[in-house]
Parts: C-alpha cells; sequence; structure tokens
C-alpha cells in the first residue's frame, strides 16, 4: 500500500474524521482548517465531514498540476503505458463498484442498482479512452511544385493543465467523463466536485493514483464554487475549464476566463423538447416520456421536460404519463424496488415547489404530483403540468426536478417551431412510426443529440453536448479530446 493509501483510506476513514484534499499525490486539510458538512439527502442526516478548500488551496492544487505537466510526468510515459493506466483505473472501479454505487447513492440520493449502473458508465469512459492514447495523431502534406516542395505535418498535443469543475447531479460520471478524456490527450488535472456531492469523486483521485497516475496529474478539491471555482477559473495557469452546471454560471466562467483566454468546454442547462406524433407507438412513447423527465427525479440536463403531443392523441399521452409517474416508486435509495429517490437538498425542493406553483398560477392544469412527499429528506412526487403555453416559467426555465409540461400541436412543422422556442439546445426526442419524418424532424431541431423513439442512448460512444446557450465543445466520443488538445503545424523544405 502507498504512502498516499496509509494516510487515508477511503471510504474507512469518511466515518473517523474530515474527508482531506488530494494535492500533489498528498492527502491534506486546509490552511483554514474549516470543513464542510456533506448530508444525506433521503434523511438530511450529516454523513461526513469534508474539508473546505480555499484559494490557497486551488492555487497549490494548479501549481501541483503545472508541475506534472511542466516536467512531463505524464506525457513523458509511452501511450501504451497511461493506457493502461486508465484501463486499471476502471478495473479498479469495477472491483469497488458496490462500495462506490451505496455511497453514490447515499450521498446524492438515487437508488442504489441506478447508482450502480452510473458507476459503470463511469469505469466505461477510463475504458474508452483507454484506447486513444495511442491514437492521436497529425497528418503530412506536401505544399508547391518540385522545385520548391514543402513538408508539413500536424501534432496534437495536450493543452496543459485543466480545471474541472463538476455538478451534483451525477458526481462520478461527470468527473470521469472530464478526466478520462483529458488524462488520454495528455493533460494534469484539477478537480473540484460540487459542494453537496464530493465523495466519490475523492474516492475516485485515490483510484486514479492506485492505477498508477503519478503524483499531481490529478488534484482533487473540494469548496465553494464563489471561492474555489473562481480561483481556477481565473488562474493564468489553467489553460482549460471543463464546465458541467448551469447556463448563469457558465457565464462567469466565460467572463473568469478571458485573463489568459482559456480554452472553455461548457455542458450547460437544458430545456429539452420530446415530440409525440399522432402515429407513434404509445407503449412505448409513453413511458419513454416518463424515463425522460422523471429518471434521477429530474436531476438531468438532458431531461425531456417540454413535452409536445399531437392533437389526436394528446388527452391519450398526458394521462398515460401522469399514470406512470403515480405508479413510480419514490423512496431512500436502499429500499426496494426504488424508483426514484429524493432530490439532493432542501434548497432544491423549494425551488421544485417554486416553480410548480408558479405553473399553475400562469395557468397550468395540474395533473398529478406537485408535493413533498413526507417530512424526512427532500423527496418530491413526479408532477405533470398540462396545457402550459410557451410564456410560461416552467417552459421556459431550467426546473431540474421531476416537472413536465405538455401542450399539444397540430403540425410538424409547428412541433418543429415549438421544440425550436427555447434559449437552450442540449438534448430532444421525437416518437413515431415513420422513420422519415423521425429523421427529418431531427435534422430540423436545434440540439446537440436527438433521439428518435428514444431519449436517451449512446454512453461515451456517440459525442452529446449543447447548440446555443446549452455549451460549447462536446464530450464522449473522440470529439471529447479536442476540448484537450491543441493543433500544431510543423513544415521545412525540403532542398
Amino acid at each position: 500500500m502507498s504512502a498516499l493509501d496509509t494516510a487515508w483510506n477511503f471510504p474507512h476513514s469518511v466515518h473517523t474524521g474530515s474527508v482531506p484534499l488530494l494535492i500533489d499525490g498528498t492527502w491534506s486539510t486546509s490552511a483554514s482548517g474549516q470543513t464542510t458538512p456533506t448530508y444525506d439527502p433521503g434523511t438530511g442526516d450529516v454523513i461526513a465531514q469534508v474539508t473546505t478548500a480555499g484559494p490557497r488551496e486551488a492555487e497549490l492544487a494548479v501549481a501541483a498540476a503545472r508541475r506534472a505537466f511542466d516536467d512531463q510526468r505524464w506525457t513523458r510515459l509511452s501511450s501504451a503505458a497511461r493506457g493502461a493506466i486508465l484501463w486499471r483505473a476502471a478495473e479498479l472501479m469495477r472491483e469497488q463498484a458496490d462500495e462506490l454505487a451505496a455511497w453514490e447513492s447515499r450521498n446524492m440520493g438515487i437508488p442504489v442498482p441506478q447508482a450502480r449502473a452510473m458507476v459503470d458508465e463511469a469505469a466505461n469512459q477510463f475504458q474508452y479512452y483507454a484506447g486513444w492514447t495511442d491514437k492521436i495523431h497529425g497528418h503530412t502534406v506536401d505544399v508547391g511544385p518540385a522545385e520548391r516542395r514543402v513538408q508539413g505535418y500536424t501534432l496534437r498535443e495536450p493543452v496543459g493543465v485543466v480545471a474541472m469543475i463538476v455538478p451534483w447531479n451525477a458526481p462520478l460520471i461527470s468527473a470521469s467523463k472530464k478526466l478520462a478524456p483529458a488524462l488520454a490527450a495528455g493533460c494534469t488535472c484539477v478537480l473540484k466536485p460540487a459542494e453537496e456531492t464530493p465523495l466519490t469523486a475523492l474516492w475516485l483521485g485515490q483510484i486514479l493514483h492506485r492505477a498508477g497516475v503519478p503524483d499531481g496529474v490529478v488534484n482533487v478539491i473540494t469548496g465553494p464554487g464563489d471561492t474555489v471555482g473562481a480561483t481556477l477559473a481565473e488562474h493564468p495557469d489553467v489553460d482549460v475549464v471543463a464546465f458541467t452546471g448551469s447556463t448563469e454560471v457558465g457565464r462567469s466562467i466565460v467572463h473568469a476566463a478571458t485573463g489568459n483566454l482559456k480554452k472553455l468546454q461548457l455542458e450547460l442547462g437544458g430545456k429539452s423538447p420530446v415530440i409525440v406524433m399522432g402515429d407513434a407507438d404509445l407503449t412505448r412513447a409513453i413511458p419513454g416520456v416518463a424515463g425522460a423527465v422523471f429518471w434521477n427525479t429530474g436531476q438531468v440536463c438532458a431531461a425531456g421536460t417540454r413535452l409536445f403531443v399531437h392533437e389526436s392523441v394528446y388527452d391519450e399521452v398526458v394521462a398515460g404519463v401522469a399514470a406512470h409517474g403515480r405508479r413510480l416508486r419514490v423512496g431512500y435509495g436502499t429500499e426496494a424496488d426504488v424508483d426514484l429517490g429524493p432530490l439532493i437538498s432542501g434548497k432544491q425542493l423549494n425551488r421544485v415547489s417554486d416553480y410548480v406553483a408558479s405553473g399553475q398560477a400562469q395557468g397550468a392544469r395540474l395533473v398529478t404530483g406537485g408535493r413533498r412527499i413526507g417530512t424526512d429528506g427532500y423527496f418530491f412526487e413526479p408532477t405533470v403540468l398540462a396545457d402550459v403555453d410557451q410564456s410560461m416559467r416552467v417552459m421556459r426555465e431550467e426546473i431540474f426536478g421531476p416537472v413536465l409540461g405538455v401542450m399539444p400541436f397540430s403540425t410538424v412543422d409547428e412541433a418543429v417551431e415549438l421544440a425550436n422556442d427555447s434559449s437552450f439546445g442540449l438534448a430532444a426526442s421525437v416518437w413515431t412510426a415513420d422513420g422519415s419524418v423521425g429523421h427529418a424532424v431531427a435534422r430540423r431541431i436545434r440540439a446537440g443529440r436527438v433521439g428518435i423513439n428514444v431519449h436517451r442512448a449512446g454512453g461515451v460512444y456517440l459525442p452529446a453536448g449543447g447548440y446555443r446557450q446549452s455549451g460549447w465543445g462536446r464530450e464522449n466520443g473522440e470529439r471529447a479530446l479536442d476540448s484537450y488538445l491543441e493543433v500544431k503545424s510543423v513544415v521545412s523544405t525540403l532542398a
């Protein structure tokens, strides 16, 4: 066991004291000595005390990542060796999957079987990008006539230090979707998990160290976004900021990054449309629509929260989705047969409740749900609001809860117009028995991912990202590497 593992071993030490930071291969506390409580959203109880980093710790983490990059601590290894380390990290994640899932469930509230699937998907990220470490190539070209021939070639090189700021709704996946491609590209990293859900991100730091990632290549610091996150976004030694979160915070990162013109990879808010045509197979569409909005208690950037249904099947679809929502079992993540867990916090519970009340005040019809469940934890009923219109806040703003707004349409053109009437463009889906209609509509929708008779699929293999205010750049697939690479041209005469 390494010195790092001896100093602190997750998850055992989470019970015995404050959870430390990982900086330059060492577990450490902050200069302030302060800690932040981490809560179980299913009970409201404190489950850990996590070290509260400040600007000083952010500076130390960036300095460690810069040293590691400049001395080629990671890139001096062969591409095959780096790929093997990423593959080993995935193996360690799978070996510890049950424990990781249990802590992911306890920290964010999602039912354990779904948390287990999240661990698998996070491990897939490292396995997939392990295969890319030896496939990042440039190309060659000859230019000009024979007597003045110039030979050129391109190199794809790591950008440098990447600051990664990830959200609370899918902590392990969000961290892995940034770490895996950045490491495959040869970058060094500072990861800041959300204040609400830091535990599995810190555990992932330990896993990467055990897999063989050198000291300083991956640093994990926890703390508030307005201090730690802001320091990272502004820091002159950070070359890329990779952020997943709200559009509002994304805008602040854009402004902060102007100092040294950092590269940015931003996956921001969504208000994803779902279109159900009159010919759709409703036995598939209704549960598909419900899953698109209610999965993970609606705490998904790409959740299908705006439903447009052809008038010929409108009443049937509204009733069907509402009935499906009522059948979903909401409960604590370790209970048997639970479909949905709690919202992440009391703050989020109040936010979701306020949106439902706002929709009703503006004239929406509450078909089902709309209320808190119990008094312990932050559970909320799956909610369907019918007869909405595009002017309502529930149809224009990201709620991040299990709330669906539904309205009818008459023609395909009207459906597309409604779907595109948004400042967001992260995801969408269309449900139809006519494949040609499905593909035609997919081409017309302004979104980074469109499903036909499915809302969420593709995993690590297909790029995901947003149009308009849903972000810049792409995660997943080969395209994710672009955010962490620079292209250099080298030219020479042949004479």
